[in-house]
């Protein structure tokens, strides 16, 4: 089950490329920020140069406190005679408490060709050689050490940058942290049956069942796309029909969870993605996976510097980069805040992937930016168990470049420069940088997002431990001159009192109305733009989706219909027809004869769900379907079955 939460980023992919374009133009619009991930396939198809996962342990850092960020970039080296040096962003940032011992060092901002003289100093490993690896998508590179890092040293990076005749002598320092490797987790139970659906064309697919309450009254608006967790025999990314019925469902293995499932664009083109592995501590460590219209994998992104995925945040971008989260679980010091001397804790890191080349190319620790006394987590008694002092769960970048990231433990919605990581403002917590209106705070919340007319939409859970009775989708109204935050608009369950513990989002829908998961409570929503209920649906008993969604969809699988025969009373046949994740099927055309290569049409039936149910008068053994489309057109054949 999971214990956290966060959401969509809807309307942001212009803005990205408005900062990408400036960025590969060589102008001054520095990095975007997101999160881990590492490539497991090299740049140009290579193999990334392995670096050692694990180091000899070392002394505990035992600082909490940092200087601020410096410049990435230095004073000249020599004289500009010609066109300005590019700016360059260098992840780790300066004073990044605590890197990975596998770290590499990005370069974002210039391509390859204008770093010279890349210099890697350890405070106790000395002198890192190694080879950079330019990224594939917007101008920069990643320099790769040929070795690992040891545990609680301080690194040194130092380059020349030229353009022309100009140089510049760029840099970055960091620490690296001590590691602390988290247990797995027992399974969750499984549900009862009656909580499943079963299918005879598709004895392998046992999805949740689910009960719409309130039917959508604008099936227009898209598919449902949920992740059920916790939910029976199955669980596994799930599209369904504005009425509920089932599109698709792809089950996960025993012991993984499936989140975020959602449409996005990726090389132009629509396509599905989702995160998927085990969950443990509340947070994830797996993969990113992105499928086209036929449910083909076109890429999987792999959590990269020595971390895994996690399922908080996976966004694409139209450059080809993906911005995700990743949490970094370390030895540290916790006594500023009355803990261990020697415990542990959950880092939050933020970075940019180039999803071909799976290189880093940017890189945020909420530890080099946060005081851990910001937190509202009580502080573990004991060191054996792992402060999350942060908790992010959401990250929307700006159209300047910055991003918005939200953190549920510290009840803080941050606005951080995505050039040198400091905090430019801070909407709730203990230091909100706005004060806050009548109905405005929020508590252990997920999914802020800066919505298209600049007001900010929060999922705000109240939970837990309870701070109200209630959750509810709020909208913020944010005034830059005046730093005053005023509620603009509120939405709650006008049926059920819910109160989440963990999860939810609020996607904002055309024509003004609101999608509305939440989260572990198992409830999906959707409101009008005067608040009136429009669609209301709810997942079995235990089951949650971290997020839900609602968006167009049209899908023809590579794979083939699926059918099942038997039987039936007074020399009939009953066949049973499918398509997992077809979604312009209307009906279906079926053939039968004495042998699978001698059919011949013997009936036509309208499509009834998900699985249709059809009696033919025939015994004929051998039996298969056409899927009709729309203007009676052939979509796909099944194989032949026998009955």
């Amino acid at each position: 089950m999971l214990t956290c939460g966060s959401r969509l980023k809807s309307v942001l992919a212009l803005q990205h490329t408005s900062r990408r374009v400036a960025l590969a133009a060589g102008l001054p619009t520095l990095t975007l920020a997101v999160v881990l991930l590492v490539t497991v396939g090299g740049p140009l198809g290579g193999a990334v140069p392995a670096i050692a996962a694990s180091m000899p342990p070392a002394a505990a850092i035992a600082a909490t406190a940092f200087p601020p960020p410096v410049p990435a970039t230095a004073a000249p080296v020599s004289p500009t005679t010609t066109a300005p040096v590019p700016p360059v962003t260098i992840s780790p940032l300066p004073g990044t408490p605590d890197a990975t011992p596998s770290t590499q060092i990005s370069f974002l901002g210039a391509p390859a060709s204008a770093l010279h003289d890349v210099t890697v100093v350890g405070s106790r490993s000395g002198s890192h050689s190694g080879k950079l690896y330019g990224y594939s998508t917007v101008a920069g590179a990643s320099f790769l050490p040929a070795r690992g890092f040891d545990e609680g040293e301080r690194v040194t990076v130092t380059a020349i940058l030229r353009s022309g005749a100009s140089k510049t002598r760029v840099g970055t320092s960091f620490s690296i942290a001590r590691l602390y490797a988290l247990p797995r987790e027992p399974a969750h139970t499984v549900s009862a049956a009656s909580d499943v659906q079963s299918f005879h064309s598709r004895h392998d697919l046992s999805p949740p069942a689910v009960r719409v309450t309130v039917p959508a009254t604008n099936p227009a608006l898209g598919d449902i796309f949920i992740s059920p967790d916790s939910s029976g025999e199955q669980d596994g990314p799930m599209i369904l029909e504005p009425g509920g019925g089932l599109v698709w469902f792809k089950p996960v293995p025993a012991g993984s969870e499936a989140e975020d499932l959602r449409v996005q664009q990726y090389e132009g083109k629509p396509v599905l993605t989702w995160w998927e592995g085990q969950v443990i501590d509340g947070h994830g460590r797996g993969n990113d996976y992105i499928y086209n219209t036929s449910y083909e994998p076109l890429a999987t992104v792999h959590a990269g510097n020595g971390l895994q995925a996690d399922l908080h945040e996976f966004d694409l971008t139209p450059q080809g980069t993906a911005l995700i989260s990743a949490y970094q679980p370390i030895h540290w010091n916790l006594s500023s805040v009355k803990g261990s001397s020697d415990g542990l804790l959950d880092d939050c890191v933020v970075q940019e992937i180039d999803v071909k080349t799976g290189l880093v190319m940017f890189e945020w620790h909420a530890l080099g930016h946060v005081p851990l006394a910001d937190s509202y987590a009580p502080v573990p008694h004991s060191s054996s168990t792992v402060y999350d002092f942060f908790h992010l769960n959401s990250i929307q970048p700006q159209a300047d470049g910055d991003l918005l990231l939200d953190a549920r433990n510290t009840w803080t919605a941050y606005m951080i420069s995505a050039s040198s990581g400091a905090t430019l403002w801070r909407l709730g917590g203990k230091r909100s940088t706005f004060t806050l209106g009548p109905g405005v705070r929020f508590a252990w919340q997920h999914d802020a997002e800066i919505l298209p007319e600049g007001d900010l939409s929060i999922f705000d859970d109240e939970a837990t431990p309870p701070e109200s009775n209630q959750s509810r989708a709020i909208t913020v109204a944010l005034d830059l001159t005046t730093r005053q935050a005023t509620l603009a608009r509120q939405l709650i369950h006008p049926g059920a009192r819910i109160l989440t513990e963990s999860q939810g989002n609020a996607q904002a829908l055309p024509g003004g109305e609101e999608f509305v998961g939440w989260g572990e409570a198992g409830y999906v929503s959707q409101f009008s733009i005067a608040g009136a209920l429009t669609f209301d649906m709810q997942l079995p008993a235990r089951a949650s989706s971290y997020r839900a969604y609602r968006f167009p969809w049209s899908a023809i699988p590579a794979h083939a219909p699926s059918i099942a025969a038997s039987a039936g009373a007074s020399a009939t046949t009953v066949l049973y027809a499918s398509w997992n994740g077809a979604t312009a099927v209307t009906g279906w055309r079926v053939f039968a004869g004495r042998s699978p290569t001698a059919l011949a049409a013997v009936g036509q039936f309208p499509r009834d769900g998900f699985e249709t149910e059809m009696t033919l008068p025939t015994t004929l053994h051998y039996l298969a379907v056409q899927a009709l489309g729309p203007e009676g057109q052939v979509l796909g054949s099944s194989d032949a079955v026998k009955r």
